[in-house]
């Protein structure tokens, strides 16, 4: 079983907007809109939560029955660190059935132009890997600044660096394990489930699919205008 987690509890404060960025819209429909369809039609996602600011839970439980998002199962509240909201999604699934056999891909509602091939490509590596980053090379030269910020301290070799995306998946058991042991840890601090993996759970390989540009991250308003184009 392929569960999709789609994280859209943000607010976009960095956005400016009045309203959460994954209710504005693109092309007459919203950012939450074309990133829960691109799960609802894919073939291998069996069921969908949606992880939501509890102030908009009714306006998107109403959207998901007004839209007919058949694979809904779930719409949670989520917390105010976006690890927060992925733990709150693996407890909300503890008591399912057979769920030490699920797979768990874990979405940005930012990022609404994840394409069927990033999805499928992730649920396939799901079948030898237990955890999944979705990432895609850096065309930019990258500096790593001294501590003060004023010089350079080095550039990394650019063919080995990558930019993260999502979905990023994990076997349900693995990611519950890692949160455990993270939440044990005062001093959490995480920017992402892969990174929770890695530092809780170091010998576990992360393995890595090739993203696309496409699968960009609406930060700022001048993004919906690209997101229009790719549309």
């Amino acid at each position: 079983m392929n569960i999709a987690v789609i994280l859209a509890g943000g607010i976009g404060s960095r956005f400016g907007s009045s309203l959460p960025k994954q209710f504005l819209k693109i092309k007459n429909r919203t950012v939450l809109e074309i990133c829960v369809e691109a799960f609802q039609k894919n073939s291998g996602i069996d069921e969908i939560a949606i992880v939501m600011n509890e102030a908009y839970i009714e306006t998107t439980k109403k959207m998901a029955k007004d839209l007919q998002w058949s694979k809904v199962t779930k719409i949670l509240s989520g917390g105010k660190e976006r690890y927060e909201s992925s733990v709150n999604a693996i407890k909300a699934f503890a008591e399912k059935p057979e769920i030490d056999a699920a797979n768990f891909l874990i979405h940005d509602a930012a990022r609404p132009l994840v394409t069927q091939r990033i999805i499928n490509d992730t649920i396939a590596a799901l079948e030898k890997n237990s955890a999944i980053m979705v990432a895609i090379p850096t065309t930019d030269t990258i500096l790593e600044l001294s501590s003060d910020k004023a010089s350079i301290k080095n550039i990394p070799d650019r063919s080995f660096l990558y930019r993260c995306q999502t979905p990023q998946a994990f076997k349900y058991t693995l990611i519950k394990n890692a949160y455990e042991l993270a939440l044990a840890d005062e001093s959490i601090q995480a920017t992402d489930d892969c990174g929770i993996v890695r530092k809780y759970l170091p010998d576990v390989k992360i393995h890595v699919v090739l993203g696309e540009e496409r699968n960009m991250k609406l930060t700022y308003p001048d993004d919906i205008k690209i997101m229009e184009v790719l549309l």
